[in-house]
């Protein structure tokens, strides 16, 4: 890498500092809440969510191995893209290509580094709209808050979160280890909470069904009346002046409890809910699988952040291999598989997958219903709000971690000069790359109005008599559509969830490449991780990107999203290909390292 004159990082950061930044980008307090939410949406993929968790989580323990092993060797700023510069250099054949493949890795990991924070304050603006909605439901929906107000949370967050990252990575820390005590300790709590409620109603016993109009649950039968829409009757919830649903009454005048069933599918073949524990972890269909693995890959990715840290590392070489596996087996061995198949056994007649499709934050909906159970009628809002301030402090800590490995991998290219040189300085007092930081705020802000312009198109959209109930109002319904125009868009969240998701399996699809080259006839060679489990890992992220344009033809999930991914991936390699061809015009750099003096002053000394 170039060298740079100028302000260098502090090695400030310990084993648990390191461990605890990691440990925020993966957040699962955060991701339960608004991962769900968007896995629903997958087409008829919702009954394997919990198994497509657990094939991505191998995928990344596979890839979380190969960075180990990098960090051993190469402890340094950048993280993948510096790894695949040293293994190449480093490399006794090899060598001449440590320029392009670091070109690569560092163009692909912007895919995914550069997008990811958008998803996370497109997700911010949702989770703001769904607590104001559930406050104030006069002023907005709860489960379809308005696109103009969350677009207005996802520009705030994105510069207020960027403050936060140019301060410093000190201050950033000490925020990570907080959050992530508080996010993991509530969810627990919930996930604790949500078995208990499933094992203590039975088929048929008296429980409680969500009503997303009002935002709360009610443990009787709701009374409805006939209406005719368009020529054709239905049935509609009888509600009072308040907006609540009127119970249905037996032949006494008293409410008909409710009474709570576990039913798979309705007559439309739409999955419901599961009959038993072991349909949660069930693959029912490998297609399926695959789709919710391509999903869930974004609640696993982070646990590579703590390697774009080596600058400010106290003990890089031993302490960042450490970190980068005990944050993903906390976080998604542990806290990921419980509370997901706690999330999804808790589905009940009274609140189905279906109603989760239509909500923005079904989490939040079955924290009212089974806080109502155990703390009494109307007490599981204020139960669900006090978890909500938890995942808002995680929401936080994930963008924060987000933006600094982001912006630490751009500042590398910079001081490389493979992106603009400016990205390659540092804030003379802060010590932070804030041209990177900046520049990502912006990006992100964007990329967080895209997500949230179209949060309910595809499988989701709204009835038109829903578009038509919300609160009339520029912040609160401007921007929704009819029901037919929002079922012929891409769902925008999934969208630009699945295009950070193909940056984040191509980049570590290289890095498991970039593993293999690098202890290839090295003395401290082991087969097995140094081959088998890189070579695992590589399989596995190309069956996943394969999926990408296999899966929607074979009918599983939906359609526009994957493939639109995919067309924003190639558009991004091809933009790559000509700015690197032209900036190496420019500055008359060669593609391949030319000479045996040009290596040996780029490499580093293992």
């Amino acid at each position: 890498m170039a060298e740079n004159a100028g302000p260098e990082m502090k090695k400030t950061l310990g084993l648990t500092g390191l461990t605890m930044n990691a440990m925020a980008l993966i957040a699962p307090g955060a991701f339960l809440w608004l991962t769900f939410a968007i896995q629903a949406t997958t087409g008829a993929t919702a009954p394997a969510m919990w198994l497509g968790i657990f094939v991505a989580l191998l995928l990344c323990l596979a890839t979380a191995v190969s960075y180990a092993e990098l960090a051993k060797l190469y402890p340094g700023t950048g993280s993948s893209y510096y790894f695949a510069e040293q293994s190449f250099l480093n490399h006794d054949k090899a060598w001449r290509y440590a320029r392009l493949s670091k070109f690569i890795v560092g163009w692909a990991s912007h895919l995914y580094y550069w997008v990811y924070p958008g998803v996370m304050v497109a997700v911010i603006g949702v989770f703001c709209g769904y607590i104001l909605g559930t406050l104030w439901p006069s002023v907005m929906s709860a489960s379809n808050p308005g696109p103009m107000f969350m677009m207005l949370v996802a520009i705030a967050a994105s510069f207020g979160v960027a403050y936060i990252a140019y301060r410093g990575v000190t201050g950033s820390t000490a925020v990570s280890v907080a959050i992530n005590i508080i996010q993991i300790s509530a969810l627990l709590v919930f996930s604790v909470m949500a078995l208990g409620y499933r094992t203590s109603h039975p088929p048929g016993s008296v429980a409680w069904q969500f009503d997303s109009a009002s935002g709360d649950a009610y443990s009787y039968e709701f009374a409805t009346t006939k209406t005719v829409a368009n020529g054709q009757a239905s049935e509609t919830i009888a509600r009072d002046s308040a907006g609540r649903p009127v119970p249905q009454l037996d032949a006494s005048g008293k409410p008909v409890p409710y009474h709570i069933s576990y039913p798979a599918h309705d007559t439309s073949g739409n999955f419901l809910s599961h009959k038993s524990a072991f349909s949660v972890i069930d693959a029912h269909n490998w297609g399926w699988v695959f789709v919710q693995a391509t999903v869930a890959i974004l609640i696993l990715v982070g646990f590579e952040s703590c390697t774009s840290l080596g600058g400010e590392a106290k003990n890089a070489k031993r302490d960042i291999p450490i970190a980068v596996i005990t944050s993903l087996l906390v976080q998604g061995a542990f806290c990921y598989l419980f509370e997901y198949f706690a999330a999804n056994y808790v589905l009940n007649s009274g609140y189905t997958m279906v109603n989760a499709q239509g909500s923005a934050a079904p989490i939040g909906d079955l924290m009212i219903t089974v806080g109502d159970a155990l703390f009494g009628p109307g007490r599981g809002r204020y139960f669900m709000l006090a978890e909500a301030i938890t995942v808002f402090l995680a929401l936080i800590g994930t963008t924060l971690a987000c933006i600094n490995t982001g912006a630490r991998v751009t500042y590398a290219m910079g001081k490389d000069q493979e992106v603009p040189e400016h990205f390659g300085m540092l804030h003379g007092k802060k010590l932070t790359p804030h041209r990177a930081i900046w520049t990502l705020a912006g990006i992100s802000a964007v990329i967080g109005c895209l997500g949230v312009s179209m949060l309910f198109g595809d499988a989701g959209a709204l009835s038109d008599a829903t578009v038509k109930a919300l609160p009339q109002g520029f912040w609160s319904s401007f921007g929704y559509v009819s029901h037919a125009a929002m079922a012929a868009f891409p769902n925008s969240l999934l969208t630009v969830t699945l295009t950070s998701n193909f940056g984040t399996f191509l980049l570590y699809g290289f890095s498991c490449v970039v593993c293999m080259v690098a202890y290839h006839k090295h003395p401290k060679f082991k087969a097995v991780r140094h081959l088998v489990i890189p070579v695992f890992g590589l399989l596995a992220n190309l069956a996943c990107l394969g999926f990408y344009l296999v899966g929607p033809f074979l009918g599983y999930g939906t359609k526009m999203e994957p493939l639109l991914a995919l067309g924003i991936a190639i558009v991004w390699g091809i933009y790559g290909a000509i700015y690197f061809t032209r900036a190496s015009k420019r500055t008359g750099r060669t593609t391949l390292v030319s000479t045996a003096f040009e290596r040996a002053s780029l490499r580093v000394g293992e």
